[in-house]
């Protein structure tokens, strides 16, 4: 067993009472990681020797100065850059980019007395949704080491659910957080567009991306995105609102909520065992005094061809900086400048990366704008059109947070249709910048299923009181996978 089956009060208790110090907590997340990860294949780079120097730091602040996630470890996506510590978004074009800054929210790790121990693997740049787009390996679901984690946070899932560490940070652009958080039963969180700053987030799709906690339990993520979140002069996108206190919602009180259950996300492409599981969650709240009624949301139809028209769009812009010339992979053997481009990206990127890449180039060209791009922005305004007139009779609505569980690694990697549509359950809520939460809601065929509890803009509060009453009138965030530990 892992310690990080405990919730952060648990281990904070432990540790208050001196039975535990956050020296030995990182160092029991390094033994994990050397027992399981050969398996799970979550880490893509580890930083024992500053992390164990800062845990024991940790250990000589004041009891009165600790917060609630004080000396605890915890993965960071390996797209969010750390000063010292490589970064290289899982792509052979990164390969070796050691950063000279951190990103805002590794900062506001360090502030809140975190440990981070390591970068976890994902889909090159953030572009897939099993993480076998990375150049590095091909991360495994701790539940079944055979199924995908789900993408592009796999990484941060499956360290979590391996309980190699209580908690990560990931990055959603079209469901990259909640899906992996589905797929490998445990929580996951995107909040509202602009809560948490991008800055030092290396960029896909500006207008989409959005860093958000993924934990064990509903409690630890109101911990987490409280810590992380907050206006950042550095981030143009970032809003000047007030951090409440997210945990101070969790009362597990839901009576008189208006919950809406999206007819839309319960049609074709959805799976028996997703349909059961949210009705049977709708349940759970109804028996806790929640208002619940289908709700539609017209537009939902739309927003797959619109996200990949607009996500390749920005990705094909943002990603022109690689090429060969600032720093990243260089192609050997060039002769001309035009060349050295070429070849470059050629070699340095991922068939997906390059896919989008052409994909969003020709949505922008002359001709073809007006024709595509502009009318994917339309649609967007129609998508969030469709949440803003819901959350005029709701306080959330719900749904699966994807289709089906975890498919089997290798399965739909090369059917790039098929692999899209795993987050057509996701990708309206990117598009709308509300804030969407994954919690466990069952298992099928012995692999984790997810509820996904969507929320208005800036109103994670609300999202976390359904989230954490539903939790708590459940067992299904208890179970965790066994997985085979080898000794070293």
């Amino acid at each position: 067993m892992t310690l990080f089956n405990k919730s952060a009060k648990e281990l904070q208790s432990l540790i208050h009472k001196k039975e535990l110090s956050a020296a030995e907590l990182t160092a029991e997340s390094f033994r994990r990681i050397g027992a399981v990860d050969g398996d799970v294949k979550a880490f893509l780079a580890l930083d024992e020797e500053r992390a164990s120097a800062r845990a024991k730091e940790l250990d000589n602040t004041p009891m009165e100065d600790r917060g609630p996630l004080h000396g605890l470890p915890i993965g960071v996506k390996d797209n969010i850059v750390t000063e010292g510590l490589e970064t290289t978004c899982a792509s052979r074009m990164l390969g070796g980019f050691d950063p000279i800054y951190n990103a805002t929210a590794a900062t506001k790790l360090d502030q809140a007395g975190l440990v981070t121990v390591g970068k976890l693997n994902m889909d090159e740049f953030a572009m897939g949704g099993s993480t076998e787009n990375s150049f590095y390996k091909k991360t495994a679901n701790p539940w079944n080491l055979d199924y995908v984690p789900g993408g592009s946070s796999g990484g941060s899932a499956a360290a979590v659910a391996a309980g190699e560490v209580p908690f990560s940070l990931g990055s959603d652009t079209g469901g990259s957080i909640r899906q992996p958080a589905a797929y490998c039963g445990v929580v996951g969180m995107k909040p509202t567009y602009g809560r948490v700053s991008r800055y030092g987030l290396v960029a896909f799709a500006s207008s989409l991306d959005q860093i958000g906690p993924v934990t064990r339990t509903v409690e630890d993520n109101a911990f987490l995105l409280s810590a992380v979140s907050g206006h950042d002069p550095y981030d143009s996108t970032s809003f000047g609102v007030d951090v409440p206190d997210f945990a101070s919602a969790l009362t597990g009180d839901v009576k008189g909520l208006k919950i809406g259950i999206a007819s839309e996300y319960l049609g074709e492409g959805v799976g028996d065992a997703s349909k059961n599981a949210v009705r049977e969650a709708a349940r759970v709240l109804e028996s806790l005094g929640a208002e619940v009624s289908e709700v539609s949301l017209p537009n939902t139809k739309y927003a797959l061809p619109a996200y990949y028209l607009l996500s390749s769009s920005e990705a094909s812009s943002n990603l022109a900086r690689f090429d060969g010339i600032r720093y990243g992979f260089r192609a050997d053997d060039v002769r001309t400048l035009e060349d050295l481009y070429k070849k470059t990206r050629s070699e340095g990127f991922g068939d997906e990366v390059k896919t989008r890449i052409m994909l969003g180039t020709f949505a922008l060209s002359s001709g073809f704008y007006d024709a595509y791009y502009k009318k994917a922005q339309k649609v967007r305004t129609l998508v969030q059109g469709d949440f803003m007139n819901a959350f005029e009779d709701y306080d959330v609505i719900i749904g699966p947070t994807t289709p089906t569980p975890a498919f089997k690694l290798g399965t739909q990697v090369d059917d790039p249709l098929t692999m899209y549509a795993n987050d057509i359950l996701t990708i309206p809520v990117n598009l709308a910048g509300v804030p969407a939460i994954s919690v466990p809601c069952g298992f099928t065929e012995g692999l984790p299923l997810g509820l996904q509890i969507i929320g208005r803009h800036f109103d994670e509060s609300t999202v976390y009181r359904v989230a954490h009453a539903f939790e708590q009138a459940t067992d299904h965030h208890k179970v965790m996978p066994e997985i085979r530990e080898v000794q070293a």
